[in-house]
Formats: C-alpha cells, sequence, structure tokens
C-alpha cells in the first residue's frame, strides 16, 4: 500500500467534504438536527472554518456566490480535490511515479502557509460575522 501526498490527503478530505456537502442537507431537513460550531457557541468568536460547511452545501448545488458569501476557502479546497484526483489517478495508472517524502523545510513552510492561510480565513469570518466581544 502506497503513501499518499500532502495534497492528495488534503483532496481525499475534500471529496468527503463534496459528499457530506451532498448528503447534509438532507440529513438536516429529515431531522432538523444540526451541528454548531462549537467555538462559536461557546465563545461567540467564529472559528477559521466557520461557514465550510454552507460553503460546501452552496458549491455542489451550484451557487458559487453564496459559497463565496459563506467561505471562500471552499473553492481552493474544491481545486486541491480535483487536481489530487487527477494526480492519484494518473499515479494508479502508473503514468506519474509515487510522491517522494517532503523535506523538514517544505514541511515547516507548509505549516507556516496553513497558519497563516487560517488567520486570513478567521479574519474573514470575524469580519463577516462580527461578534460582539467587547
Amino acid at each position: 500500500m502506497r503513501e499518499f501526498s500532502v495534497p492528495e490527503r488534503v483532496g481525499g478530505f475534500g471529496a468527503l467534504a463534496a459528499a457530506g456537502a451532498v448528503i447534509w442537507p438532507t440529513v438536516t431537513a429529515g431531522t432538523g438536527l444540526g451541528i454548531p460550531c462549537l467555538l462559536r457557541t461557546v465563545t461567540g468568536i467564529p472559528c477559521p472554518a466557520c461557514g465550510l460547511t454552507t460553503a460546501a452545501v452552496a458549491l455542489v448545488r451550484g451557487r458559487w456566490d453564496l459559497a463565496l458569501q459563506a467561505n471562500p476557502l471552499i473553492f481552493g479546497l474544491a481545486a486541491v480535490t480535483v487536481a489530487s484526483g487527477v494526480l492519484v489517478a494518473l499515479r494508479a495508472a502508473g503514468v506519474l511515479a509515487p510522491p517522494r517524502p517532503w523535506s523538514s523545510a517544505q514541511r515547516r513552510q507548509t505549516g507556516w502557509a496553513a497558519g497563516l492561510l487560517a488567520i486570513v480565513s478567521w479574519l474573514f469570518q470575524m469580519h463577516r460575522l462580527q461578534p460582539d466581544i467587547f
């Protein structure tokens, strides 16, 4: 069994999110249950991922405008998901070699980029939802 690269793993998460976005509206409509953001429920402060479920549902329904308003990160996740699907298929067909492990510098840079992206997303959510925290 081969190891999956970081983009492939993120793409796998995106594929699960897409499947969940298709199923979730049916579950909530049928049960009336939803899962609120724990951080926002407890503190009133949105998390960097606030709106991702709403954005994913909007995106799979073709409502790009609503997806953008809820959380623009969904477009990056969708792009990585599509690209990693192609990558996995090409590797499975033997067209591309298996992934090589990342160096510690590459892992560190990716960690910093992910952290910066989370901060930008959190600032977007703070602006969008304008919690009354002060």
